[in-house]
């Protein structure tokens, strides 16, 4: 891992602290920021989130589709916690936790915005830092990259109809339009111009030009994700000052979906007799979230200082201590597979 990946938690802690004061003492800087939108989409985080994205999809290779039915059992398992598991009980948690036990502490319209950002997280599966926590617990680097290409192209039919009857549920009103515009921007293209620019790419100077690039570009990726991090963080400065407490409200049912996904999905790998090597990447996948998708999508569909897109946020900072703390279990846990 290089530097910026190691200490990506430190990156992701100062970033929100940056933001915070900057978003307090620089309001018209940040304000003047958030104008800059087209149909709903603000052009500045939407660059940043592009940034992010791109480099993790030309690391997508398609061709290793063809390999899906050798070793099934890790792929089924995967599939059946990201698409008819993780989705409901995320929404399942925000609903029980906003709707009944947090229903003093929070007025309805927020209670309902901070339901919708949990579903987008619930609703979009890892893509990218999945290869990093596969990673750190030795697993099977083409296994995971088969799992993430399956993943990504069921999230490009799956996520918009899931998003929107999960939302439809929660009696949050679904913006179609912005939905499906959120889903071609930061989905469909992101992967096609990924899958063009890796083809081409290996065609004219090969794999090994292919990985050299990859390498350059990765800190561009986590420059992208915390600069995102700033602004997001500092258009929600005032509303972080005044009510700090939200972070923690939001923190709580995340931290349990998390928890309680990694347990079923480990517990179920071992009851599949999955090799170690398959069994922790599939479980890092179906805990982790691709939370740059939820934030932009977020942000597209109910505004930068909406509800939904501070739980994205939120969403972001539980995110990589969690799962390095989950990484760390499944590599002393090795002996039980």
């Amino acid at each position: 891992m290089g530097l910026f990946e190691r200490y990506l938690s430190v990156w992701v802690g100062l970033s929100i602290l940056v933001g915070v004061i900057a978003g307090n003492f620089m309001p018209d800087a940040f304000a003047v920021v958030a104008g800059l939108e087209f149909f709903h989409v603000n052009l500045v985080v939407a660059l940043l989130i592009w940034v992010m994205i791109f480099p993790m999809m030309v690391q997508v290779d398609f061709a290793a589709i063809k390999d899906v039915g050798k070793k099934p059992k890790g792929i089924i398992l995967t599939l059946v916690l990201n698409w008819l598991i993780k989705p409901f009980t995320m929404a399942l948690l925000g609903w029980l936790f906003f709707k009944v036990f947090f229903a003093s502490m929070v007025d309805p319209q927020s209670a309902n915005e901070y339901i919708a950002g949990m579903i987008l997280l619930g609703v979009a599966p890892c893509t990218a830092m999945v290869f990093v926590w596969s990673q750190l617990t030795k697993g099977d680097a083409n296994y995971t990259l088969v799992q993430v290409s399956v993943n990504d192209i069921i999230m490009a039919f799956a996520f918009a109809p899931i998003t929107a009857l999960l939302l439809g549920v929660s009696d949050i009103t679904v913006p179609w339009e912005t939905l499906i515009i959120s889903v071609v921007l930061y989905v469909l293209i992101p992967l096609a111009a990924g899958f063009a620019f890796r083809r081409f790419l290996l065609k004219q100077q090969g794999e090994a030009q292919l990985n050299r690039f990859l390498a350059g570009i990765k800190p561009f990726s986590v420059i992208g994700l915390l600069g995102t991090v700033i602004l997001l963080f500092g258009f929600q400065a005032q509303t972080i000052i005044e009510q700090p407490q939200v972070i923690g409200l939001i923190a709580i049912p995340l931290l349990i979906q998390t928890y309680g996904i990694f347990a079923l999905a480990y517990w179920l790998a071992k009851k599949l007799k999955l090799p170690h090597n398959i069994a922790a990447p599939a479980c890092m996948i179906s805990t982790s979230n691709f939370f740059e998708l939820a934030v932009a999508v977020a942000i597209s569909m109910f505004g930068l200082h909406s509800g939904a897109a501070l739980a994205t946020v939120v969403g972001v900072l539980v995110e990589v201590p969690v799962m390095l703390s989950l990484v760390w279990f499944a590599n002393k846990t090795r002996h039980w597979f």
